[in-house]
């Protein structure tokens, strides 16, 4: 079958589906399958793909169809300035979180050798990225899922940065290895009874676990700085990303916790995503 009768069927088909996003996720799909970029399945439209390979797409296409995020079927997703293995007991990262890695460079310019931990590290995104970044930086990772530490670790080898990072599966509450100078974590922050309002994509394949802040949305940012107040060095830095509503209360937590609030960085949408915050 021609590249070209393959993309119209699958575009026509995400579209009638309501996905937003199908012509660009045709695209991908197609070039993921035919094992070639973009550009070339725009440039060349005559090129014969075998059946194996559009069985293949359509089988992807139909997961699509069906809401199944494409970072899922492709298992990679670009962050900050590479693509990470992702699969679907992991939360798929999201260029709002790009701030924190934005907010710790910045800050640490010209500091060396700093040890910090990532609470709730999924895929890895955040602390790979870091590490990468900062050849002089330490880190220390902890999350719940067996599944977050497996991704995890198969990026931390794709990124050439595993002999910088040790991860430990473990509950923030029962984890008390180490102080740290800083501290990160992008948490569970949305509401239990919020979760049936998210779009389909997200609610239907993304973990739970990674999703559910519990019945007011802070109960994992309430544990996380708690828990962080004992883990962190005096001056050391705790940068949290939050729901666009939770800035007054997690100021609160924050401030009944022994640290001071230095700023609120906003996200892409002008929406407040990120607190930073000193161990006074």
């Amino acid at each position: 079958m021609k590249v070209q009768i393959a993309f119209k069927n699958a575009y026509q088909k995400l579209k009638k589906n309501n996905i937003k996003s199908a012509l660009l996720d045709s695209e991908i799909l197609l070039s993921e399958v035919i094992n070639k970029s973009r550009e070339f399945i725009i440039l060349n439209s005559n090129y014969d793909i075998s059946e194996k390979e559009y069985n293949r797409f359509q089988e992807m296409i139909n997961q699509r169809a069906k809401g199944k995020p494409v970072a899922y079927l492709t298992e990679k997703k670009f962050f900050w300035k590479n693509e990470f293995f992702i699969n679907e007991k992991v939360l798929i990262p999201r260029p709002d979180t790009e701030i924190i890695i934005e907010e710790v460079l910045k800050m640490y310019k010209k500091k060396n050798k700093i040890s910090f931990l990532d609470i709730g590290f999924g895929s890895g995104c955040i602390l790979l990225s870091i590490l990468n970044e900062r050849k002089d930086f330490k880190a220390t990772g902890v999350d719940i899922s067996d599944h977050a530490l497996k991704a995890c670790k198969i990026n931390a080898y794709k990124l050439g940065v595993k002999n910088r990072v040790r991860l430990f599966k473990s509950d923030i509450d029962k984890f008390s290895n180490g102080k740290y100078d800083l501290i990160i974590s992008n948490p569970p922050y949305i509401k239990n009874l919020d979760l049936r309002y998210l779009e389909k994509d997200v609610v239907l394949f993304e973990p739970k676990l990674a999703l559910d802040g519990g019945l007011d949305g802070i109960s994992e940012i309430r544990k996380i700085i708690k828990k962080s107040s004992d883990l962190i060095k005096n001056s050391g830095k705790l940068i949290l990303e939050i729901a666009y509503d939770q800035k007054e209360e997690v100021k609160q937590l924050l401030r009944n916790n022994g640290f001071y609030v230095n700023s609120v960085v906003k996200d892409l949408a002008k929406n407040d995503r990120c607190i930073i915050s000193t161990k006074i």
